[in-house]
């Protein structure tokens, strides 16, 4: 895609995380070093070193806890509480994704746009 691989984490994720973007041309990664996506001012999923967290809207996000056996993601010590840490198997199958991935997009661009601070 163009940009250069971030350091810390490992190359298959970024391909898979660039894969999933592509099914939705649409949604622009961002972050050189720390790949997300956001809408409106507001994040919807980031990558790390550990994998992918994705926001989703509580009953989804509910039920994905479930249907996973997964947790909330934590990120620098804090619990990010719309979101939810994307299984390793799952995140693999790009075709299950590309619908939590819609999901966690539409939801976060239901919400108030953030202000921004660019002039």
């Amino acid at each position: 895609m163009g940009k250069k691989p971030p350091k810390d984490i490992p190359a298959e994720l970024v391909e898979l995380y660039d894969k999933l973007l592509a099914t939705h041309p649409e949604i622009e990664r961002k972050g050189a070093s720390n790949p997300y996506t956001s809408v409106n001012g507001h994040m919807f999923s980031g990558l790390s070193k550990n994998g992918l967290g994705l926001r989703l809207g509580k009953e989804d996000r509910e039920a994905f806890l479930e249907e996973y056996n997964t947790e909330l993601l934590v990120s620098y010590g804090a619990v990010m509480k719309e979101y939810v840490v994307v299984p390793n198997d799952l995140f693999r199958d790009t075709e299950k994704m590309k619908e939590y991935l819609y999901k966690s997009y539409e939801y976060t661009k239901s919400l108030k746009p953030k202000p921004t601070k660019k002039k």
